[in-house]
């Protein structure tokens, strides 16, 4: 009896019990509601495959996608000084940059990484909403003073992806002076005679859409993405006036004259490789894997030109 309760028992119930499926194998688009495989969504970049609704991305991912082969090199940007204010609200603000770095595995909200992109030599410096709101901070600031240098010291262009809430409020006055000096940054690649192209993310607002986010040479945003400086309801109260329809989203912005084109995420590499070659007088990419071809004259194409 001990035989069939201990082994015969257990055994037909493992064959024939039903298995535990992980939840995070699927993922449920928050706007058409359709069920996504895990696998599926990331092969398509977190676009839904039915209604192409852009989700979230983290910063890493989002650099393997832009870059050949996923292959890249992170630039160093310089330690700032850890919380300055002292700032505490319901935690202390060095407890929350603890969490935040445990949970994205970044040290700040920005990752600047330099590499090939079509074969074409560029630095991309890219903002991780997931770490606190994507806000900008002093290590923010370093890091696009840190990119921009970089690209200037290989005559590269430099693209930046923004996605953020604003200033962080935890470094008050010194987030905010990011601003001023992010700016200057942007600057001195102009004075440099580099290409700036900003891509515009979901969500792009408060002090980074007055400063960086804004000043491209090119300015691209992703489908349906909230870009703006104050939010809608208090424009609303300002002005005492209901705002249109879609008002501060990337199609409305782009019938308005404030960006150059609202492109999908997963067509954004081949549009970003077109305009930096265009921008910088190279010769259209060559798709695929094989070598630009040799259009050298040979006699042959001479005589047959005669």
């Amino acid at each position: 009896m001990n035989w069939i309760t201990n082994y015969v028992r257990p055994t037909i119930n493992s064959l024939f019990s039903r298995r535990e499926v992980p939840e995070n194998l699927w993922t449920k688009c928050p706007e058409c509601g359709t069920m996504l495989f895990h696998r599926e969504l990331a092969d398509n970049l977190n676009v839904c495959t039915n209604c192409d609704h852009h989700m979230a991305i983290v910063a890493r991912d989002r650099l393997r996608a832009l870059f050949d082969g996923g292959v890249f090199v992170e630039v160093a940007v310089p330690e700032p000084v850890a919380d300055p204010l002292h700032f505490r609200d319901q935690k202390k603000y060095t407890d929350r940059i603890k969490e935040a770095r445990k949970k994205t595995g970044e040290k700040d909200a920005m990752l600047v990484a330099e590499g090939d992109m079509g074969r074409t030599g560029v630095v991309v410096a890219v903002q991780d909403f997931s770490f606190m709101g994507g806000s900008m901070s002093m290590y923010v600031g370093n890091a696009i003073v840190a990119a921009a240098e970089r690209a200037i010291a290989l005559k590269r262009p430099l693209i930046l992806f923004s996605a953020a809430g604003g200033a962080r409020m935890q470094e008050g006055i010194l987030g905010l002076m990011q601003m001023p000096r992010t700016t200057i940054a942007v600057q001195m690649l102009k004075e440099a005679g580099l290409p700036y192209i900003v891509v515009l993310t979901h969500p792009t607002t408060g002090g980074v859409t007055a400063s960086y986010a804004m000043l491209g040479d090119i300015q691209i945003a992703e489908p349906n993405a909230l870009i703006g400086f104050a939010g809608a309801r208090v424009i609303e109260q300002t002005i005492g006036e209901k705002l249109p329809e879609g008002f501060q989203r990337a199609e409305y912005l782009l019938d308005h004259g404030m960006l150059d084109r609202v492109t999908k995420r997963t067509d954004l590499k081949d549009e970003l490789v077109t305009i930096v070659r265009l921008l910088t007088r190279q010769a259209p990419a060559i798709k695929g894997d094989l070598p630009a071809p040799d259009i050298t004259p040979t006699p042959a194409m001479v005589d047959a030109d005669k």
